[in-house]
C-alpha cells in the first residue's frame, strides 16, 4: 500500500466535529438549501451557479513531476509539470483554507464498476452542493459494503474553490489550479467552482492506473441491446456520447468513462453529466426526465417565479450541465458492466462541414482517426471558446491521458482485432457548409444512421468513396435524404466543398505529423490522400 505523506493531518482535518460524512441525497439538498448555495427547481433538481468558470480551465492543470512517474508522463501542454515544492505548499495551503471552514462535506466511493480494478476515492468539498455531485456522479458503495481496501490507497479530492493560488509563490500559472500527484495520491482543486474539475481529474488518474493492468480507459459512451450487442461512442464534449448513447431501445452502461478489460467493457462512473442547452423532452426523453430530486444543475437559467429550468437560454453559458445518477434512467446496466464491443462509433461534430455524416472505417482508417481525434470544440466546454474551433484531440480524449497516446492507440488496435469490431466514423457537426453558412446535422438523421450501423443494416450497403479522405459512405440509409449522405452534394457550390475538404485534409496532414513511430500503413492508407 502506498503511503501518504501528509496522511496526519488530512486525518486530523476528517476528525473534525465540522466534517459531514457520506451525507444522503436529501440531507445534501438540505444542507444546500440552508446554506443558499443553490435553489430549488421545479422538478426537484438543485442548481447552482459556478461564476466565473463556466468550464474545465485545462491551462491550470498540473500533475507533480514525482521519481516514480517522471519517466512515464507525456509531458507537454496537456500534462503540465508542477514541482514537489510547489504541491507540498498548495497542499498545506488547501488543508489550512478547509480546516477553517464551519462545515465540510466528505464522500467516499468508487471510480470503476469492475471489481477488480475499481479505485477507492475520497472527495471533501467546501460545499454542500459540489459533494452532491461527487455523490451522484462517482459509484456509491452498497449497503454494508466496505469502502477501504487493503491494498489500495484511495485517491483523494481537496476541492477549495474559494481558495485562489499566488502563481507567484506556488508555481500556478493563475489563481486557478488543478493538480494531481500520483504518489500522494491526492487532488487539489482550487480558485473555480466548476464541479466537472472533479470528474475529469479522477478520469486522469484512471488513465494512468488502468493500462498498468492492462485495461483500456476510454472517453466513450457505452450501451448494450436486446441480443447483448455492445456499442462504443467516442467523442470530446457537444459531440453527441451522451445523446446517442441514451437509447430508449438499448441499455446505458454509462455516458461517458470506461474500461475495457478481458472481460468486457465497465463504467468508470455511478452517473451522468450531460450538457443540457437546448434539452427538450421531445428530443431526448431519458436526460429530460432524468432531472428530477437529487440531480444537479449547473449554470440553467430558471423562471424567477416557477423555478423552471429554461433549457434554451445560454445567457451565463453554452455549457449548461446536468448531473445524475445513472438509477435516475429507466433503461440501464446495472451493475455497469457487460461484454465486449460489437461496434464502436467515433463521433465529430466537423466545424468545416466536409466529413460525411457516416463511414465505415477499415482498421487503419480507425487507427488514423483514434490518433487523430478530431472534432470542434463547442462554445463553453472551455474557458474562452465561444464559438466552434477545429482541433485534433488524440484519442478523443488528449486533455485526460497521463500517458504517451501510442500506449491507447496500440491497446485499442489489439483489442479490435481480438474481438472483430466494426468501426464507423459519423460527423454530428456542420452539413451542407461551414459553420457560419451551413447548418447542424440533425439529430433525427444521426440517430438513424447510428441505428442502421448498430443493427448490421450498413454491412453490404452501397457505397461511394469520399474523395481525399478516402471513406466509404452508404448511399441509402433508411430515414436519412440521400443528398445528405454525400457531403459534396449538400454543398450549394462543389468548387467550394472541395476547396475547405482540401483545407481540413492539409490539417490533418500536418496534425499527424507529430506520430513519428506510428505504422506507416496507419498513415498511408489511412489518413487523407492529397
Amino acid at each position: 500500500m502506498t503511503t501518504i505523506r501528509n496522511s496526519s493531518d488530512l486525518q486530523e482535518l476528517l476528525a473534525g466535529n465540522n466534517v459531514h460524512k457520506n451525507l444522503s441525497v436529501p440531507q445534501l439538498t438540505e444542507k444546500v438549501l440552508m446554506r443558499e448555495e443553490g435553489t430549488l427547481t421545479s422538478t426537484g433538481a438543485v442548481r447552482a451557479e459556478t461564476g466565473t468558470y463556466t468550464g474545465r480551465s485545462p491551462k491550470d492543470k498540473f500533475i507533480v513531476d514525482e521519481p516514480s512517474v517522471r519517466d512515464q508522463i507525456d509531458w507537454g501542454n496537456v500534462n503540465q509539470p508542477i514541482s514537489q515544492e510547489s504541491f507540498e505548499r498548495l497542499y498545506e495551503k488547501v488543508l489550512a483554507h478547509l480546516s477553517e471552514k464551519e462545515e465540510l462535506f466528505v464522500f467516499e466511493g468508487f471510480a470503476g464498476a469492475d471489481l477488480d480494478s475499481r479505485l477507492p476515492i475520497r472527495v471533501v468539498n467546501e460545499r454542500a452542493w459540489h459533494n452532491l455531485f461527487a455523490h451522484q456522479l462517482f459509484i456509491r458503495p452498497k449497503k454494508d459494503e466496505s469502502w477501504s481496501s487493503p491494498t489500495e490507497s484511495p485517491f483523494t479530492i481537496l476541492s477549495a474553490p474559494s481558495l485562489k493560488a499566488d502563481p507567484a509563490k506556488d508555481g500556478t500559472r493563475s489563481e486557478t489550479f488543478i493538480v494531481v500527484s500520483f504518489e500522494q495520491r491526492t487532488i487539489l482543486i482550487g480558485g473555480t467552482e466548476y464541479a466537472g474539475e472533479m470528474k475529469k481529474s479522477i478520469f486522469s488518474v484512471m488513465n494512468y492506473l488502468l493500462p498498468q493492468k492492462d485495461i483500456m480507459p476510454m472517453h466513450c459512451s457505452a450501451n448494450v441491446g436486446a441480443e447483448g450487442d455492445v456499442a462504443l461512442f467516442f467523442g470530446l464534449s457537444g459531440t453527441g456520447k451522451t445523446t446517442l448513447s441514451a437509447d430508449a431501445d438499448r441499455r446505458l452502461i454509462g455516458d461517458d468513462e470506461h474500461g475495457w478489460s478481458d472481460n468486457g467493457v465497465f463504467n468508470i462512473e455511478g452517473g451522468c453529466y450531460a450538457k443540457c442547452i437546448q434539452l427538450s423532452k421531445e428530443k431526448e426523453p431519458q436526460i429530460y426526465n432524468a432531472i428530477r430530486f437529487g440531480s444537479v444543475l449547473e449554470n440553467v437559467v430558471l423562471d424567477p417565479d416557477t423555478k423552471e429550468p429554461d433549457y434554451d437560454d445560454s445567457s451565463l453559458t453554452e455549457n449548461t450541465r446536468a448531473a445524475y445518477p445513472l438509477q435516475a434512467m429507466d433503461n440501464i446496466v446495472d451493475p455497469s458492466r457487460a461484454g465486449h464491443p460489437n461496434t464502436i462509433i467515433f463521433l465529430t461534430a466537423d466545424a468545416f462541414g466536409v466529413l460525411p455524416p457516416i463511414s465505415k472505417l477499415t482498421k487503419e482508417q480507425a487507427m488514423y482517426h483514434f490518433l487523430s481525434g478530431y472534432t470542434s470544440k463547442l462554445a463553453g466546454t472551455e474557458r474562452g471558446i465561444t464559438e466552434p474551433e477545429a482541433t485534433f484531440s488524440t484519442c478523443f480524449g488528449s486533455p485526460f491521458l497521463p500517458l504517451k497516446p501510442t500506449v491507447y492507440a496500440e491497446m485499442l488496435g489489439k483489442k479490435m482485432e481480438a474481438h472483430d469490431v466494426e468501426v464507423f466514423l459519423v460527423n454530428t457537426g456542420w452539413t451542407g457548409g461551414a459553420y457560419g453558412t451551413g447548418s447542424r446535422m440533425k439529430l433525427a438523421y444521426t440517430r438513424a444512421m447510428v441505428r442502421a450501423a448498430l443493427h448490421g443494416e450498413l454491412r453490404n450497403a452501397e457505397t461511394t468513396k469520399n474523395g481525399l479522405f478516402g471513406l466509404e459512405t452508404p448511399l441509402h440509409v433508411p430515414g436519412v435524404p440521400d443528398d445528405v449522405l454525400v457531403p459534396r452534394f449538400a454543398w450549394p457550390s462543389e468548387e467550394a466543398y472541395e476547396a475547405k475538404a482540401m483545407e481540413l485534409a492539409q490539417k490533418f496532414k500536418e496534425n499527424f505529423k507529430k506520430f513519428t513511430t506510428v505504422d506507416e500503413k496507419i498513415a498511408e492508407l489511412g489518413g487523407p490522400v492529397i
